[in-house]
């Protein structure tokens, strides 16, 4: 089934080899025994590690993180806790394997949501379009430093919008037609500096091993080894605002520590042989979105491009950086990553997290109803609120209600913050970890 969902968007499967998801998992899962902890005193330390043993001969190599630890003893009717979340007076354990598979989510979405309305998607792309150039023309036309920040924070906005657009062409779930998919992909990512079929492949391998800890391509958490290798500029770069939320042209060009390779270049280790020439077409489209802008600062002043295109190009970054992170990371309670047998496409999926944006909600095509996205990337983004409101009753706790939104997402700033406090780095053993918190860098929490 998994193989299904991300094929069907009509992109090519990896010919890599990956784990393979586990798409059924039995409805109900019988704990029997109780919690037994290893003989570990510093087992309430962060970077400690448990071992549970469970009914149906399952067993978690776990890495826990720091108040997650509950007594000894202890025996649970239906769920036994580790980073347990208590609800309504029981403990629900984020990291336990659901008792329902792929194929009971599918189930419940309405068939029209799977629908891909070409006309529809188009005037979406018009609509953004026209308003970045009206933003554009009556800045120019007022030319005054009032006008100015209210027009880079809008534009920066709606450059977000166009590539979230091009993103669902990525998908494929932009419309059936796979060239046009890919032409509207070109435009719309190149205009903002994206190469579009090498971003495009990389977020495919980001969607196929969402939260897994070694294979997950976006925002994937450092190992303790590779975190530990970092210079001590590095890490507090890395994890102090504002330097993390204009990080995503670096990772274009040389992704992630740990991580090799470029989205410009053919022969990255991103990309397969039979994929270069489309990685080739995305890098000249690049380099010609470059040259024009080049031509523009000789013929209008780099002063003008630089409030014109320079500004807002950077409020997309932060816009594309604070989104993409807050999807994975900043919950309340501490969510699994997976490595090993533990890892499934489902079990991934659910570690993602919905966010309400406010009025950006509509700006930039709800691309905060993300878990839905995630375990099916084939549903048209206009669809995807009707979709997840079906799909709830089945997800039940692992679905993370989002925190509601006023007119302005002001309010996911403390998230950001506290996570980058937070979320350092996770163990190098165990089949699920935690993020966990290097004390020297930011201070106690």
């Amino acid at each position: 089934m998994a193989s299904w969902v991300l094929t069907e968007c009509g992109l090519k499967p990896l010919p890599r080899v990956y784990i393979r998801c586990r798409d059924r998992l039995e409805s109900k899962t019988a704990f029997s025994s109780k919690m037994r902890l290893l003989q570990n005193s510093k087992s309430h330390c962060l970077g400690s590690s448990l071992r549970l043993f469970r009914g149906n001969n399952w067993a978690l190599n776990v890495s826990v993180p720091l108040n997650t630890v509950t007594s000894v003893g202890e025996k649970y009717e239906e769920t036994e806790s580790v980073n347990g979340v208590e609800d309504d007076g029981e403990l629900f354990d984020p990291g336990s394997p659901p008792p329902f598979n792929l194929a009971d989510i599918r189930a419940t979405i309405p068939k029209h949501c799977w629908v891909k309305d070409t006309w529809r998607s188009m005037s979406y792309v018009v609509r953004d379009v026209a308003v970045v150039f009206g933003l554009a023309a009556v800045a120019a036309y007022f030319n005054n430093w009032i006008v100015w920040p209210l027009y880079w924070i809008a534009q920066g906005t709606l450059f977000w919008a166009l590539f979230v657009l091009g993103h669902d062409c990525g998908h494929g779930s932009f419309s059936n037609n796979f060239n046009l998919n890919s032409v509207v992909g070109h435009i719309l990512h190149s205009s903002i500096l994206v190469p579009y079929h090498g971003w495009r492949i990389s977020h495919r391998t980001h969607h196929q091993n969402h939260g897994h800890a070694e294979n997950d391509e976006s925002w994937q958490p450092l190992s303790e080894k590779i975190y530990k290798s970092l210079d001590y500029v590095t890490r507090k770069l890395r994890f102090t605002l504002p330097f993390p939320m204009l990080a995503y042209p670096i990772y274009l060009w040389a992704r992630t520590p740990g991580k090799k390779g470029s989205h410009y270049h053919p022969n990255s280790d991103l990309f397969v042989p039979n994929e270069r020439k489309d990685v080739i077409t995305s890098t000249v489209c690049w380099t010609a979105m470059v040259g024009l802008l080049m031509y523009l600062n000789f013929a209008m002043g780099p002063l003008q491009m630089l409030k014109l295109y320079g500004i807002p190009y950077w409020i997309f970054v932060m816009w594309l950086d604070a989104v993409t992170y807050l999807h994975h990371h900043g919950h309340e309670e501490k969510l699994p990553w997976y490595r090993g047998k533990e890892w499934s496409y489902l079990r991934g999926g659910l570690t993602t997290l919905d966010r309400d944006y406010g009025i950006i909600n509509n700006i930039h095509h709800d691309i905060g109803t993300h878990v839905i996205h995630h375990l099916f990337p084939q549903i048209p983004h206009y669809h995807l609120i009707e979709a997840t409101e079906a799909a709830k009753p089945v997800l039940g706790k692992y679905y993370r209600e989002p925190k509601k939104s006023g007119p302005l997402p002001l309010h996911l700033l403390g998230t950001l913050i506290r996570s980058m406090k937070q979320d350092h780095y996770v163990s190098e053993t165990g089949e699920i970890v935690y993020y966990q918190t290097d004390p020297e860098l930011h201070g106690p929490n």
